[in-house]
Parts: structure tokens; sequence; C-alpha cells
């Protein structure tokens, strides 16, 4: 996909096909909240009335830069580990020894197809975390930008949440999937503080 254009992954994504879906859209809008931040930290650097930032404008900007890649590469690992899932629902069942080949092929796909949005939504938190770094330092001509970075990563989170969600009831080991709801939910806890970011820009540009 990071080869493709963005009107040519738009209709692969409204097209019958089921793969990219909704996962896929999920890691595209955590790519999007970092490129943001990515985009205030490089209008915010060298510019001296905001020498004080300097440092963490840098080590931000980093960092939004490696996770706006791996929020891309996981937006096509999602369609990926969906397939695998569909392919494994593919196969035959005419023998125990089938069925029970299928049923772990099953169990397997679903916990990986489990485990890439999960990473999305942390990738998704870590946005919104370095979002809430850059607001008090950012270029204010760019302000309203950092909160739609958390905007973006928050709608993120909570997609990839729901992709959590749709395979974690089909999971039958319940250590899996309590393994996987516990790392979903300390993801989601920043979606707290992606609404305090957007609330304190918004109180911001208002005054």
């Amino acid at each position: 996909m990071r080869k493709t254009t963005i009107e040519e992954w738009l209709s692969d994504l409204a097209s019958e096909r089921p793969a990219p879906g909704g996962g896929a859209a999920a890691g595209v809008n955590a790519a999007m909240g970092a490129a943001l931040v990515s985009m205030v930290c490089n209008l915010t650097i060298g510019k001296p009335r905001f020498a004080e930032h300097e440092a963490v404008m840098r080590e931000v900007l980093a960092e939004a830069e490696r996770l706006r890649l791996e929020a891309l590469q996981l937006a096509e690992d999602d369609a990926e580990a969906f397939s695998g899932v569909v392919a494994a629902y593919k196969l035959p069942k005419s023998s125990d020894e089938e069925k029970a080949a299928r049923t772990a092929a099953i169990q397997a796909g679903l916990v990986e197809a489990a485990a890439v949005p999960l990473a999305v939504a942390k990738v998704a938190a870590a946005v919104i975390k370095l979002s809430g770094r850059i607001l008090e330092g950012s270029n204010p001509n760019v302000l309203s930008d950092v909160a739609v970075a958390a905007s973006a990563a928050k709608s993120a989170l909570e997609s990839a949440a729901l992709n959590v969600d749709i395979n974690l009831v089909s999971i039958k080991d319940p250590a899996e999937r309590e393994r996987l709801a516990e790392a979903l939910n300390e993801s989601l806890q920043a979606k707290v503080q992606a609404e305090a970011i957007m609330q304190a820009v918004a109180k911001r540009i208002r005054a």
C-alpha cells in the first residue's frame, strides 16, 4: 500500500474484497496521526522563539517517524492476517484429523488477526502521548494540528479495539483471550489523554 496512491487504496477499501478493511483503515489513521505530529515538530524546530522546546521536538519527531512507518506496516499486515483466517476456514474437514487441523489453524489465525490490531492500538496510544508532549511547546500556527493528530490516533485506537474484540469472541483459549484483552485495555487508557488534548486545544483557539 505504500507504493499506491491514496485514491487507488481507497478504491480497494471500497471494493467487494474483504481486505483491506477496518483494520487496515485503523493503521492508516494511526499513521496520519503520527505524520501530523511530525509536521508540527518540523514547523517548530529551528525557530528561535521555540528554542527551549527544541530538544523535545527533535526527540518526538524521531519517534513519530518510527511510529508512522510501523503503522503503515501494520495496515499491510492486517490484510494478510485476515486472509490467513479466511484460508484456515477453507481447509478440508472430512475426517477427524482434518477437523482438528482446521480448528487449530483457525485458532492460530484468530490470535494473529487479533495481534495485529492490538499492535495498532499500541501505536495509536503512543501517538496520542507524543501529541501531549508537544502540546505546550508547539508552534501556535499549527496548534490545531496537534489536536487533529490526537483525534486521528484516538480514532485508530477505537477502530483497532473493535477489530481485536471481533476476534476475541472466537478465540477459545481463555488465557489467550485474557492476555489480549488486558493488553488492549492498557492502550485504551490513552483515550482520556486524547480527549484532554483536543479540549485543551479548542480552549486555546477560542480564548
